[in-house]
């Protein structure tokens, strides 16, 4: 090895080591060089930083450690169960979106337009959809890669268009892809056949769908327009699916379907907002009322996720020694 490799390579192990702090301090002390040295072992040549996914997966593996030694580890598999069914629900709207980018609007309304489509979103949606085939043919990891690109660009549509005055989605779209995207992130590695095969089945579906509905409209569709009701069924069937899932699994005392409820419950609200605004400020809401139930959704759903963990902590807290009667709960 020259001397700049062993530099490359010293420069590299500081960079994963300090990844590493994402995992509990006992965890680090016993497998922390076993980690760093797969890590190198399987970095190019040459290379000075960890790989966005390398990063990802450090940073994701540290986090699953300390919700184990936290005593949490049903939310971790909730949250696992949660990105199976956001995954789905994140290219079925991709989907739709997509299909919607390819009906720009007419010359004759004389509004700009992205090229051949509707907006700068088209991008965002386009590597959706490859995530979703992704998914289908090659390992998790690179299905994984591909949905935190999707959700970088998605997080850059707005940006991007104010940059270079292209139109862009609206944020009522963009915010619950969003969500729906991080959740994703967490996907399992080991998945049967057939759910791998579900994201790219249900955006082949809602793709049929959306042009079914785009076929018989005469003139533009807007984005707003096409949104206007879709969105709040797409959370609802979201929620539906989970609740049913949750109580199937509770039938077997297992608590995954729970947690993965309550986990959905942001992404599903985020998608439901027009229909919330609506029963509180009546049809037609203004954008204050939008903003303010969606910043109140985000940060109802890790609320109640926080106010579970407490719940459950709090029940199997070992009682001190001398407090109660062990047999009929009596005080001493």
């Amino acid at each position: 090895m020259s001397e700049s490799e062993g530099v490359h390579t010293g420069e590299l192990e500081r960079r994963y080591q300090r990844l590493l702090w994402a995992y509990p301090s006992a965890y680090r002390r016993d497998r922390s060089a076993e980690l760093v040295g797969t890590y190198l072992d399987l970095a190019s040549e040459g290379r000075r930083r960890p790989s966005l996914a390398d990063a990802a997966d450090l940073v994701g593996g540290g986090l699953r450690e300390r919700l184990r030694a936290a005593g949490t580890a049903g939310l971790l598999s909730g949250v696992r169960l949660a990105a199976v069914l956001a995954f789905p629900t994140a290219t079925a709207l991709a989907a739709g979106w997509s299909v919607l980018e390819s009906h720009p609007p007419d010359p004759v309304f004389q509004l700009r337009t992205f090229g051949p489509f509707a907006s700068i979103g088209v991008v965002a949606w386009a590597v959706w959809l490859v995530a979703a085939v992704t998914h289908a043919l090659a390992p998790a990891r690179h299905a994984r890669s591909l949905i935190g690109l999707a959700v970088l660009l998605t997080a850059l549509v707005v940006p991007a268009a104010a940059l270079t005055g292209a139109p862009r989605p609206p944020l009522s779209v963009l915010v619950p892809q969003l969500a729906l995207g991080l959740l994703a992130l967490t996907l399992p590695d080991r998945l049967p056949l057939w759910v791998r095969l579900a994201p790219a089945a249900v955006a082949a579906l809602a793709a049929v769908l959306a042009v079914r509905r785009l076929a018989p409209e005469d003139g533009y569709v807007s984005y707003h327009s096409f949104a206007l009701g879709s969105l709040g069924a797409v959370g609802g069937a979201l929620l539906i699916v989970a609740l049913a899932l949750a109580l199937a699994l509770a039938l077997r005392r297992d608590t995954r379907g729970a947690w993965a409820l309550l986990v959905l419950l942001t992404p599903a609200g985020l998608l439901s907002v027009r229909e919330l605004a609506e029963q509180f400020v009546g049809r037609n809401p203004y954008w204050a009322a939008l903003a303010s139930i969606a910043a109140a959704v985000t940060l109802l759903g890790p609320a109640l996720v926080l106010f579970a963990l407490a719940a459950r902590r709090g029940r199997h807290l070992p009682q001190r020694a001398g407090g109660c009667c062990p047999t009929c709960g009596a005080s001493r």
